[in-house]
């Protein structure tokens, strides 16, 4: 070994430029000594791809989602998982995060989950410029607490909650997880709203509810399509992503349907797991149909093949889809003729959560280094302060069915 650690020396003092220590001639160089010369320092990198704007930095609990309002108002979510969350969800307000509507709604009381906030996972503006307030009533995503699963809307023009609705449950199983919705406002008296149920021990699945009854059933539960590809081995930072207990054996992560986006007609509804590269789409009239088969709507499921392993899913009103990547630090977009190009690349895009199209013209995305969990490293947080908002300018609207 002595011998073959001198020829490497040697070898490496035949390159321009690099001289190696003095005693390198009889022993092994000191560990290191190359990387440390002034001719490594200029190797060629990875090259970054578009540009991305910091808007906001976040020193407190972890972020998921972002909706942005027609007036340029930004708000933002933080689930329960662990982290300390004095509110689940807040307005980015002069520099500050500010609990939102209130204070009060956010105090998570269990014996009021359907008025208070227990723990949300997304926020959306709908086409009518409200915010929609998607709770999971799931805190570190245990069983769901009876009648706290919900659709929350707040009227941004008074700042106050004007309709809640608490989804049944024939639709929200022990294992169900809500995660993220999508409106069309044109549809029955009121509008309706498509819900992915994103669990990580049940079936997927896609909710529809109609906001003017309440009514609300369940689409594609338990389809390959709204289920954890079971061939799926994600790579985040080099390392394969499992679920890894102190003194316990690694299990798979296994997330089911998560990202979903409407098309700029509002006639196909495009999601995909968490835990799955393929984005898959289906026709919305199936879902609105409460009586047609299953196997109808299966039938009509189509897999649109590869797109990377992404968690938020957005469309834009010239029917392009957007996608994170998140084993890659990218943001991808698909052209109206089916074909996937990054738009965004850069290193500190440490997990890409949820996507906004804004009226501005911009894409906002929360970074929030979800894969760095303790439940992913044997107890040990990784995740290092500030979480971040990002935006990339797409010159694009959002999709507005109204």
């Amino acid at each position: 070994m002595r011998t073959a650690g001198i020829a490497v020396v040697a070898a490496l003092a035949l390159l321009p430029g690099i001289a190696p220590p003095p005693r390198a001639q009889t022993a092994l160089a000191e560990p290191g000594w190359t990387a440390r010369h002034p001719v490594f320092a200029a190797l060629p990198s990875e090259r970054g791809i578009g540009e991305i704007e910091p808007v906001f930095a976040f020193h407190g609990a972890m972020p998921t989602g972002v909706t942005v309002s027609a007036r340029g108002r930004i708000f933002v979510n933080y689930p329960r998982w662990g982290d300390e969350v004095p509110f689940t969800v807040a307005e980015l307000r002069g520099g500050k995060e500010v609990a939102y509507p209130d204070v009060a709604i956010n105090r998570a009381d269990p014996q009021r989950p359907g008025a208070t906030l227990v723990s949300v996972q997304s926020v959306v503006v709908d086409p009518a410029d409200r915010l929609w307030i998607l709770d999971t009533a799931a805190p570190s995503f245990a069983p769901p607490l009876a009648g706290g699963v919900k659709l929350v809307a707040v009227d941004l023009g008074t700042n106050k909650v004007v309709k809640a609705v608490i989804l049944p449950p024939s639709v929200v199983l022990p294992s169900t997880y809500v995660n993220d919705v999508r409106f069309d406002l044109r549809q029955g008296r009121a509008g309706v709203a498509y819900i992915t149920d994103s669990s990580t021990s049940g079936p997927g699945g896609i909710i529809v509810v109609d906001l003017d009854s309440g009514a609300a059933w369940r689409k594609l539960s338990g389809h390959a399509s709204t289920s954890p590809d079971p061939a799926f081995v994600p790579v985040v930072e080099g390392e394969t992503l499992v679920l890894c207990q102190p003194g316990q054996a690694p299990v798979p992560f296994r997330v089911a349907s998560d990202g979903i986006a409407l098309s700029a007609d509002g006639a196909t509804l495009f999601y995909s797991p968490l835990s799955s590269r393929h984005l898959f789409s289906v026709p919305t009239a199936l879902l609105r149909d409460r009586a047609a088969p299953a196997e109808v709507v299966a039938r009509a499921v189509v897999d649109l093949g590869e797109k990377g392993a992404s968690d938020g899913l957005e469309a834009d009103d010239q029917g392009r889809i957007y996608a994170g990547d998140y084993e890659h630090n990218s943001i991808r977009q698909r052209g109206t003729d089916g074909s996937w190009r990054t738009i965004a690349h850069d290193p500190r895009l440490l997990w890409p959560d949820t996507l906004a199209v804004a009226r501005d013209g911009y894409l906002y995305f929360t970074v929030n280094q979800l894969q760095r969990q303790k439940q992913f490293h044997a107890g040990q947080d990784l995740r290092e302060k500030p979480y971040s908002l990002f935006r990339i300018r797409i010159g694009a609207g959002p999709v507005a069915l109204r």
